[in-house]
């Protein structure tokens, strides 16, 4: 069994997550530290941007202010993703920590296994995007709006996109989050995209529309066994404190609350 590092943080706000997502990011040594696996909500509905989109380009600014919906920005890549009613999670680990992987795309697909395995725990018919796409047709197109668009190993659920995931890499780093959507929320995302994709709502699902219902919080226990039973996992549950805790109060004060990262993508000179 391989130990790893457990914790669920609750519900927080955008910043709030974000800044501890870069933290266990920027605290974990390959070489010393635990795997972890963390689950999270949010507090408020919020956008989050990937990390190279131009803000002003993908949103209506204007409404989001209006609306009172902040903005953050990922330390992962990819299109920008409406939170709300969602369960997510967020691993770090090093290439160790996995089965040998002969490729990025197959770390992604050994690390997105463990939500192929909680779907159909659920009673879902889920596959990988590149198991059930006729020909690999349509995947990896890159869109600005995460659920319109999808890559290999995105997992459908009778042919409809179900959450998102992204991945983040340093040397003998690998960063990767995720959402798991609970309640239908895209009507209320897309009215803050400048362009709004078509067919939604035949691409994309949710847990509601595939007719589970389920506690938050026993859904968060569904998670953890699907997790654990992937990896054959041994969960250390250590609270995310100390040195993590203090990087994180300090990213959310200087890179989190600030629009010229969650806006524009740059960090103040020091």
């Amino acid at each position: 069994m391989q130990k790893w590092r457990f914790f669920n943080t609750g519900s927080l706000s955008g910043p709030e997550n974000m800044a501890i997502d870069d933290a266990l990011l920027q605290s974990f040594d390959p070489l010393r530290s635990l795997p972890v696996l963390r689950l999270y909500g949010w507090s408020t509905p919020t956008l989050s941007l990937g990390r190279f989109q131009n803000a002003e380009d993908v949103l209506k600014l204007d409404c989001c202010r209006d609306a009172g919906v902040p903005v953050v920005r990922r330390i992962s890549g990819g299109g920008v993703i409406y939170h709300t009613g969602e369960l997510t999670y967020s691993i770090v680990c090093a290439p160790t920590h996995l089965p040998v992987a002969d490729s990025i795309k197959e770390t992604y697909r050994l690390l997105t296994g463990f939500l192929l395995r909680f779907y159909r725990n659920l009673g879902l018919k889920a596959d990988f995007a590149v198991d059930s796409v006729a020909g690999g047709g349509g995947l990896g197109e890159r869109t600005p709006f995460c659920f319109a668009g999808r890559e290999s190993f995105d997992i459908l659920v009778e042919g409809r996109k179900i959450g998102g995931n992204a991945q983040r890499r340093l040397k003998n780093v690998i960063f990767q989050h995720g959402s798991v959507p609970l309640i239908d929320a895209l009507l209320d995302g897309v009215v803050f995209l400048r362009d709004r994709p078509s067919g939604l709502k035949e691409r994309v699902t949710c847990l509601a529309a595939e007719g589970v219902a389920i506690d938050p919080e026993i859904l968060a226990k569904h998670v953890e066994e699907a997790f654990r039973s992937h990896f054959n996992a041994e969960f250390v549950k250590i609270p995310c404190g100390g040195a993590i805790e203090e990087t994180a109060r300090k990213l959310l004060r200087e890179k989190y609350l600030k629009d010229q990262w969650n806006l524009k993508g740059e960090l103040a000179c020091r």
